[in-house]
Formats: C-alpha cells, structure tokens, sequence
C-alpha cells in the first residue's frame, strides 16, 4: 500500500459513515423534501468518488481490490457535473443497496 492510500481510504471511510449515520432511520421522501440532507449527502458522495479516483492514480493496485471502483468515480462525476439529471431515487438506491458494501470494503484495506 502507497503512503497516501490510507489518508484516500480514511476519507472515503469518514464520509461513508456519515452518510450512512444521517440517513439511518430515513425514507426517500424525507430525503426528497430535505435539501440540507441531500446537500450533505451528495458532498459527502463527492469526497468519496474523488478519494477513489486519487487511490486509483496513487495505488491502482489498492483501488482495484474495491468492489465497483469505476461506478463509484462515474456516480461521483455524475453527481458533479450532471447534477440535472440524477434523481433523489437513484441516489437513495446507491445509500441503500451499494454504500455498507463499499464500507466494509474500504475498513478492510485500512491498517489497523
């Protein structure tokens, strides 16, 4: 492992959890009627998809160990640069279905 790889993997394990934590206990259409909430979450996404993509020119050997290492970067490019065109659902789909699995992954590659 690069020495930036566990500084990229801390972030992107950071910003995880705390998607995961403030939409715990949450619905679609809370998310939908809440723009603080899907502000922070798709900031929080955005950290995530660009830790990836500086683990993926610092350590192509660690990147490639993460389950869906090049979704991850197109969600976050999507989510940057169109923005009009993502819905809520899909977001919520990707919070719900993808993101404790890319949790667990990314607490796997990290040093203890």
């Amino acid at each position: 492992m690069q020495l930036e790889s566990p500084k990229l993997l801390e972030d992107a394990r950071l910003a995880a959890e705390f998607i995961i934590r403030v939409t715990r206990g949450q619905s679609l259409d809370r998310y939908d009627s809440d723009e603080i909430l899907r502000s922070a979450v798709e900031r929080k996404f955005l950290i995530i998809g660009e830790a990836m993509v500086r683990l993926r020119k610092a350590d192509p050997a660690t990147a490639d160990l993460l389950p869906d290492l090049y979704q991850i970067i197109a969600f976050r490019n999507i989510l940057a640069h169109g923005y009009d065109v993502i819905s809520n659902q899909r977001v919520w789909s990707v919070i719900e279905d993808h993101l404790p699995t890319l949790l667990a992954a990314v607490i796997r590659l990290l040093p203890p």
